[in-house]
Formats: C-alpha cells, structure tokens, sequence
C-alpha cells in the first residue's frame, strides 16, 4: 500500500456512492495488499468506487456469497 493510498483515504475517507457497504478491511503483513470487503446490490455502484481509486491501486474483483446460500443453490 502507498502513502498516497492512506493520504487520499485520510482527506477524503471511502469516497464510496451511496448504496455500496463497506464490511471491512485488512491488509496484508507486508502492506503489499488490502483486502476490502464491499456489500451491494448494484455492481455499477462498486464500479464507480474502482474509478475514485484506480489511479493508485490495482484491483482484483472477486464477486462472493454467503457459503449457506451456496449450499442452498446446490441439488440435493
């Protein structure tokens, strides 16, 4: 993670739309990564949050869901 990434945080906070829900954050123990979980129900709202950072971080999206609703959808 770069200084500028902890600025740009410190001055303008998440800087997330309205409608996208952070859940939490960690970063990795060589600061080399941040995992943010992030909760909505439009993917163009975490779009727009990409845009607000993409010039100073490289993002790896990864769409999840609850294992429980997993284990619902598959047959039985």
């Amino acid at each position: 993670m770069s200084k500028a990434v902890y600025r740009r945080f410190r001055d303008k906070g998440r800087m997330m739309p309205e409608g996208l829900a952070f859940v939490g954050s960690w970063v990795s123990a060589d600061l080399g990564r941040c995992f943010q979980l992030m909760e909505c129900d439009d993917v163009t709202l975490l779009q727009r949050w990409v845009v607000e950072w993409s010039e100073l971080i490289d993002f790896e999206i990864v769409p999840v869901v609850a294992g429980r609703d997993t284990a619902a959808a598959l047959p039985a």
